[in-house]
């Protein structure tokens, strides 16, 4: 459990065209300009096709690649996202060179949390709307 979506320290994935990629990550860089602890990387592949988010230099790491033939831009938030998820959803599908992000906004109507005590299932309408 984290107090906002990505404050677990992993990449919120976004997938994007290979044409025009370097602008296409620009453009994420300048949506979340001055929002503190925000990094963004390209995934990059090694030769043996191991997928990595670090910039490996003097290996022979070039973009990972997916299934559709496209490339992942993981974006980092060091405190989670701050603000209105579903402008901020809205704004990043509106970048052109953007397919689709990681952040699965209202797909979840409960979520069922393991404890060492037990299992508690949270159904809450208030954390469904906000990207549960």
């Amino acid at each position: 459990m984290v107090p906002r979506l990505a404050a677990s320290g992993l990449a919120v994935p976004v997938e994007i065209i290979p044409f025009g990629w370097a602008l296409t990550l620009r453009r994420l860089q300048s949506l979340f300009d001055g929002v503190p602890g925000f990094n963004l990387k390209l995934r990059t592949a090694s030769i043996n096709a191991k997928a990595t988010t670090f910039d490996e230099k003097g290996s022979d790491s070039e973009p990972f690649v997916t299934d559709n033939k496209n490339y992942i831009a993981d974006l980092f938030f060091e405190n989670g996202i701050h603000g209105d998820l579903r402008v901020i959803s809205d704004a990043i599908l509106r970048i052109t060179g953007v397919v689709e992000h990681g952040l699965f906004l209202g797909l979840a109507s409960s979520v069922v949390v393991a404890h060492k005590d037990g299992v508690v299932v949270v159904k809450d309408k208030e954390a469904t709307s906000n990207g549960m």
